[in-house]
């Protein structure tokens, strides 16, 4: 790095977790000031009896007995456990229009939202609303609409499967299949490839495989930030010496080396365990190339060994008993040249052979990526060459070896198993009419993509969100909002105020939840709801504080609400189901039979696992066979213009999703502010510029095709050990770059991970934007 100081930027030397993650969560909690509260509710965090992390979806182990500590998870219950409120008063007393001027951060960090609110336009004020009167005029909005196909009903993945289950329920029978979610952000591409590929759209392993996998390979992910909890399991496999080989296009800490804070000596001596045994820096957009590669190096490996008269590399019978299309895949591999796949992947063919012979020398092999993979206009493709390597010998469907795709929410996998999606199956529709009675509607509704640009064109004047920030969390940043304002119904189910709820509508309702971590009690009871991780298991989350308000309600509460103010002759016992989440359970049971015996297993500490059918090798493809699907063109892709550069966006390390929690990133060395662009040193000198200089960041290619202008301006340049042509910024800061029509043709997954770029000295330097100050919250 330049010796140049820059204010806010310092490299950081410590590994992953230790001490340093230690004083960041006593920072947090301090900070929301309510230290008792929060320290009590950390210890009933991913227990047997207490409540899912409202973080990542990283399943417990089996002998989960105690907190197992997570930086990131500590952070999210003392945000949402904060002692902050923001009731009406101070709604009363800041407009609208001043909100909008503060930061994401400062908005989500003046507490929890205490009463439902309503958009005053006279006064340009949020002012407190009954709960019936909310309904009904929600109900009147939705039932005014020409077409139900005209409103749009957003999930995030913390909505437990209870709330979702009911949530989809109650949009199906009001006449829509429009469930934009946060899966078509993230993991749709492997929703959409894996079914394809192997039958069944989940990871195949659970956590014991970890304990006899042979290999690792981490593909386009951040466990320290997103999933920290992973870092166990990986500090685990290395310390019994199993090859951990990562290919991202930056270094990432928790990638690289981890001090367990579970671990007293580690923690007293400084030790940290080294996580990647190999690190491979490929280019933005390389992995189609990278996996291509290492799948020729295999085939002419085993083509050596067989002509040589040992045994081949690859599992043939395997292949032979389980697949189809293996000779189309050889052939397209051959067909693809070195030069090629050396160019698009920015490693050598001798990086790329050793990352094969580690893969070939292991018997048992694990495949990990995150959204690193699936956020590209090829992100398909890209998780469907996973399942290539992996077919290729064998490694899916035996104990220690398969695929493990990484969601973010805690339960983003759940919502989709329990009826969110834009696309039913017979299987839905058939248990929907089974169990209730009334004709669902077949035909696909709106992604996210899709719905924001039905927003846009005013097809579509209703959004209902249950939970998240969905116009911060879209690309094209200008054209989403603009395209919100045009709205005749705005409704937010939230925790916390955020810049999606300051986007006015005609009529613009906030609706306050409860969390996760509070208690939740219906006519029969305290209740429990449930999730499902990353590997399928499903258990049960019970809240344990008081909560924020007694005006809260829960979320299946708050959409049965709304169910019966839209739906007049509903064929639905709302309040009967509401009443005991038992009996919700038993209707999914019914509609989904994948469920079976729910209540029972579901109340044994660790839940139970749903069937994945591709981990026992039945392949439930149309001809009960696994396929190599191919991805060609790589020879084709035209090299990348001489100024052009790659750019990725990245979470914060204070950060999930569109959370903020803090402006500091630590590992990648970024204190108190965002406003960064991580590039390359080389690159930087091309274009003339050094470490801290102000720069201009504009979107090309296909964010630029249809002649509008998208950029970021003055932020500051920072030299980082990134692969050379690839740049990176921080999500949601990036979303202003990337159009709408940026996305995965075949999942509509936007592409925030691959957007072309042009970067240039800023045209009016400024110093740091200070960060704006937050109003006061009563």
């Amino acid at each position: 790095m330049s010796e140049k100081s820059v204010p806010g930027i310092e490299p950081y030397e410590s590994p992953a977790g230790g001490w340093g993650a230690l004083g960041a969560v006593a920072k947090a909690i301090s900070g929301q000031m309510a230290i008792a509260r929060e320290s009590l509710a950390l210890h009933k965090v991913n227990q047997p009896t207490g409540f899912d992390c409202p973080g990542c979806a990283w399943p417990d182990p089996k002998e989960t007995s105690s907190f197992e500590f997570c930086e990131n998870g500590a952070k999210a219950v003392s945000w949402e456990a904060t002692a902050k409120r923001v009731r009406p008063e101070f709604f009363a007393s800041n407009k609208v229009a001043d909100l909008w001027n503060l930061s994401d951060y400062a908005l989500e960090g003046l507490g929890r939202l205490t009463h439902p609110m309503a958009y005053d336009r006279a006064s340009d004020t949020y002012k407190p609303i009954a709960w019936d009167e909310a309904f009904q005029r929600i109900g009147a909005a939705l039932r005014a609409l020409p077409d139900p196909n005209m409103a749009e009903f957003y999930t995030s993945g913390r909505a437990s499967n209870e709330a979702a289950f009911l949530y989809q329920l109650f949009v199906r029978e009001y006449g829509t299949n429009n469930f934009p979610d946060c899966s078509n952000m993230c993991h749709e591409a492997t929703s959409v490839g894996l079914p394809k590929s192997v039958g069944s759209g989940k990871g195949t392993v659970v956590l014991e495989d970890f304990e006899h996998c042979d290999a690792i390979f981490c593909i386009g992910h951040n466990p320290g930030t997103n999933h920290p909890r992973m870092l166990s399991t990986l500090r685990e496999a290395s310390l019994r010496g199993v090859p951990i080989v990562v290919l991202n296009p930056l270094p990432e800490r928790g990638l690289e080396r981890f001090t367990s804070p579970q671990h007293p000596v580690e923690m007293l001596t400084g030790k940290s365990v080294r996580i990647a045994s190999t690190y491979y820096k490929l280019k933005i957009g390389g992995d189609v190339a990278v996996l291509k590669g290492m799948m020729k190096s295999l085939l002419a490996a085993d083509e050596r060994a067989i002509a040589a008269g040992m045994p081949g590399v690859l599992d043939r019978d395997f292949i032979a008993a389980n697949t189809t299309g293996f000779e189309a895949l050889a052939e397209d591999v051959a067909g693809t040249s070195w030069a090629a796949i050396e160019r698009c992947s920015g490693l050598t063919r001798a990086e790329i052979e050793n990352a094969a012979d580690i893969y070939a020398k292991a018997r048992n092999v694990i495949v990990c990526y995150g959204m690193g993979i699936t956020q590209h206009a090829h992100g398909t493709e890209n998780v469907q060459q996973i399942a290539n390597l992996l077919l290729l010998r064998g490694n899916i469907g035996r104990q220690g070896a398969g695929i493990c795709p990484l969601r973010g929410h805690s339960n983003v996998q759940g919502d989709r198993t329990v009826g969110i999606t834009e696309k039913p199956n017979d299987e839905l529709n058939d248990g929907i009419r089974r169990t209730y009675g009334f004709e669902p509607p077949v035909a696909h509704g709106h992604d996210a993509v899709a719905a924001v640009i039905a927003i846009r064109e005013g097809r579509s004047k209703a959004l209902v969100a249950l939970g998240g920030n969905l116009a911060v969390a879209m690309p094209d940043t200008a054209e989403t909002f603009e395209a919100m304002r045009k709205l005749d119904l705005a409704v937010h189910v939230a925790t916390k105020l955020n810049r999606s709820h300051l986007i006015l509508a005609r009529e613009s309702i906030i609706l306050p939840c409860l969390g996760r971590t509070e208690l939740d009690v219906q006519a029969s009871g305290p209740q429990a709801v449930t999730v499902e991780d990353s590997m399928s298991m499903v258990h049960a989350s019970a809240g344990t504080l008081a909560p924020a308000s007694e005006h809260l309600r829960s979320e299946p509460w708050i959409v049965a609400g709304i169910a019966k103010a839209t739906l007049p002759r509903t064929r639905v016992d709302w309040d009967r189901l509401v009443g005991d989440y038992n009996l919700i359970r038993d209707d999914i049971e019914k509609v989904f039979p994948i469920f079976r015996d729910f209540n029972r297993r579901v109340s044994v500490p660790g839940g139970f696992r749903l069937r994945v059918a591709a981990s026992e090798r039945d392949w439930a493809t149309p001809d009960r066979r696994a396929h190599f699907l191919l991805a060609p063109g790589l020879e084709e892709d035209p090299p990348a213009d001489a100024n052009g550069l790659m750019l990725t966006t990245v979470r914060s390390h204070d950060q999930y999703n569109t959370t903020i929690y803090g402006l500091n990133d630590r590992y990648r060395g970024v204190s108190g502010r965002r406003d960064v662009v991580f590039m390359h040193a080389r690159d930087l000198a091309a274009r003339g510029l050094a470490h801290g200089d102000r720069i201009d960041v504009f979107a090309t290619g296909v964010n630029a095709a249809d002649g509008k202008e998208r950029a970021v301006r003055n932020f500051v340049a920072v030299a980082y050990d990134i692969a050379e042509g690839s740049v990176a910024m921080y999500y949601p800061e990036g979303n202003a770059l990337i159009a709408l029509e940026s996305h995965d043709r075949r999942s509509g997954t936007p592409a925030y991970k691959s957007v072309p770029v042009r970067i240039e000295a800023a045209a009016q330097p400024a110093s740091a934007p200070a960060q704006p100050k937050a109003a006061h919250a009563t």
